[in-house]
């Protein structure tokens, strides 16, 4: 164990990564599902909850894929 250096950050605590993908994937659900009803005037339920998953994992993908890490 030596000394920190200048790039050393320290982990995050885990209720807040906990808090932080929770907001990732409901935006993205919730950007999902606004999506489906702008493009659609009444969509079938199935169709809102099948968009709002795609769009939660969209946005989770994204925020590993610009963190760097999962």
């Amino acid at each position: 164990m030596g000394a920190l250096t200048d790039d050393h950050r320290c982990p995050k605590r885990v209720l807040n990564r906990i808090v932080e993908a929770v907001s990732t994937v409901g935006a993205g659900g919730l950007a999902g599902a606004m999506l489906c009803f702008a493009i659609e005037e009444r969509p079938a339920g199935a169709l809102v909850v099948a968009a709002a998953a795609l769009g939660a994992v969209l946005a989770s993908a994204v925020r590993q894929a610009v963190g760097g890490r999962p």
